[in-house]
């Protein structure tokens, strides 16, 4: 019996879990199989794993743990998020090249022989839709759910990276809520920097769309990642009227300064957020005790997080800035790791989960030990911890190791699935 490899399913959204197997092989012998994915802009990932084949000759990743590899213990995507980039980009990485079909090539090799599979994971579903926005002032990018309407909404906002998150945009839609990626700086018809961004703008963005596509018992949540997450959480309180729900990805529990994604030429201590055009108290103001030194003088890969501990010994300075959670009348939910690189998300969200609790109000929170600050989705390389900043350009480290990224992102995204769903419910 010659090798075969199988995947189930073969094509399917990118959340959902693959079995492979592998069939064909001598009891107890060796096998590796290599897995090669094409991801945005042609980028190619890359991990490899030895496994041993049961009495029967079968190989199952779901079930079994290879004896070496990229990866160890059991998982059934562990080839998918232990691979590392080994080409880099060579076209688009944003706009709709962002949500592309990521193909995987799967080879596995033994002494009996060989053979190829392949799974292709996708963002938007069958009958999803992609607008680009750039009217009455909102500027972003609308992905519309299959089937007829109305469709409950969710507003995604990217971290201090800038741009639009159109991936996790198109998932949403593919979930059923109509998804509205909203630009903000980086972004056609919007500053190249944060500074000083009017809260007023999302504000409108978030009423434009309740008056323009009317969502469903007029839900409209809003998500953030990093500095999306600070933003988010000051949104809600800020106009709770407008908001149904908060999913807070490594949040702030106070306003920070431009930081990484500010103007070089107004300093990184510039104030990001504005309202009724007067900048927000941000941490870094008069602080008598923050320094950047044990950032900029850190061995690489540099830590934001040790800068950021500097600021917070200032109480006087961090209670100026915080953000007043308690003003949020709409769930929230937090979701972070206990190894943050960048800020020192687990304070945070104790001091925010505190608030809110003692205030009445509906808050939940995914924490996980060990990971860091990207948390997104299921099933993609989570390897990448240390990078370039987006727009500084400083090598710095996220925080956390690939495989508790990975248990986050596979856990926490069907639970925010499950809190929108109840979400709703308590607003129908």
């Amino acid at each position: 019996m010659s090798l075969v490899i199988s995947v189930m399913p073969q094509i399917e959204l990118i959340d959902v879990p693959r079995r492979i197997v592998i069939r064909g092989l001598e009891a107890g012998a060796e096998v590796q199989l290599t897995a090669r994915s094409r991801r945005t802009g042609g980028s190619v990932w890359q991990a490899r794993a030895v496994f041993l084949a049961d009495a029967e000759g079968i190989v199952d990743v779901t079930r079994d743990a290879p004896v070496s590899g990229s990866y160890s213990g059991i998982s059934a995507m562990g080839l998918i998020w232990s691979q590392e980039e080994v080409s880099r980009p060579t076209g688009p990485q944003s706009g709709a090249a962002g949500v592309e079909p990521v193909v995987t090539e799967l080879l596995a090799q033994s002494a009996g022989g060989r053979a190829q599979g392949s799974m292709t994971q996708i963002f938007a579903a069958e009958g999803v839709a992609r607008e680009d926005v750039q009217r009455d002032g909102v500027c972003g990018v609308l992905y519309r759910p299959a089937g007829p309407g109305p469709h409950p909404a969710v507003i995604v906002m990217n971290g201090s990276g800038g741009g639009v998150n159109e991936p996790r945009a198109a998932l949403y839609a593919s979930r059923g809520y109509l998804a509205l990626a909203l630009g903000y700086f980086r972004f056609a018809g919007r500053p190249d920097w944060i500074n000083e961004t009017p809260l007023e703008y999302f504000r409108d963005a978030i009423s434009w769309l309740r008056r323009s596509e009317k969502p469903k018992d007029g839900f409209v949540a809003i998500t953030g990642q990093s500095r999306g997450g600070e933003l988010v959480m000051l949104l809600a309180a800020t106009f709770p009227e407008l908001v149904s729900a908060v999913m807070a990805y490594v949040p702030a529990s106070c306003i920070h300064s431009a930081q990484s994604a500010g103007d070089p030429a107004r300093g990184r201590l510039a104030p990001t957020w504005t309202l009724d055009g007067k900048p927000l108290p941000h941490l870094w103001e008069n602080n008598r005790t923050g320094t950047y030194a044990p950032y900029d003088s850190g061995a690489e890969p540099r830590r934001h997080e040790y800068a950021l501990l500097t600021a917070m010994a200032d109480a006087a300075a961090v209670e100026r800035a915080r953000i007043p959670v308690e003003r949020i009348t709409a769930p929230v939910l937090l979701v972070h790791g206990t190894d943050d690189g960048w800020w020192p998300t687990d304070y945070h969200c104790d001091v925010m989960e505190e608030s809110l609790r003692a205030a009445g109000r509906h808050v939940e929170r995914l924490r996980y030990e060990e990971a860091g600050h990207i948390i997104v989705f299921p099933y993609i390389p989570t390897t990448g911890i240390t990078a370039p900043h987006p727009v500084s350009g400083i090598f710095s480290t996220n925080g956390g190791t690939a495989e508790a990224d990975a248990r986050a992102n596979a856990e926490s995204w069907p639970a925010v699935l499950d809190f929108l769903e109840r979400c709703q419910k308590k607003c129908a």
